[in-house]
């Protein structure tokens, strides 16, 4: 019996022994898994993902925008009747993405300006007190421009002066 515990407690400091070399396996397997990975994202980062970054980096410089003046508007605003007549001095320039859209704008300007006498002439004093004023009527004149040169997209209406007398 005594040789049968010293063979079982033997069989037994085997046994647990064999657990640790398992465990110490698995986690050189682990480690080897992730350092495998982890080179691959480095990989990918360092290299690829760099190349893609070059690529943007050498995209040509966005053209500046041109600007086309229209001729200097003076209106009276719609007023009630038997108040005094205000009037409405206006100097436009437009914003267009690209210099060659100016030569072909220019044969429309007639119509543009038509198109802002007749938009504005209905304003009353009112409709343009504060910042908020100035901005709708810049987006309303934008809009109308727009569709008045229809192939030609005009990016912004901007006001080199505007005087309410």
């Amino acid at each position: 019996m005594a040789d049968n515990e010293a063979e079982g407690g033997a069989a037994t400091d085997g046994a647990e022994s064999a657990p640790p070399k398992n465990k110490l396996k698995l986690i050189i397997i682990a480690v080897a898994v992730l350092a495998i990975l982890g080179g691959g994202a480095a990989t990918w980062f360092f290299f690829f993902r760099h190349g893609e970054d070059e690529h943007h980096a050498e995209a040509a410089p966005p053209k500046p925008p041109a600007f086309v003046d229209v001729p200097d508007m003076m209106v009276n605003l719609a007023g009630a009747p038997g108040e005094r007549v205000q009037y409405l001095r206006l100097k436009i320039v437009l914003e267009l993405k690209e210099e060659k859209q100016i030569e072909a704008i220019k044969p429309t300007m007639p119509r543009v300006t038509d198109i802002f006498q007749t938009y504005v002439r209905e304003l009353r004093p009112s409709d343009l007190n504060g910042s908020a004023g100035i901005f709708r009527l810049k987006e309303e004149l934008t809009k109308r421009v727009n569709a008045a040169v229809a192939p030609i997209q005009v990016s912004a209406v901007l006001f080199k002066e505007v005087v309410v007398q």
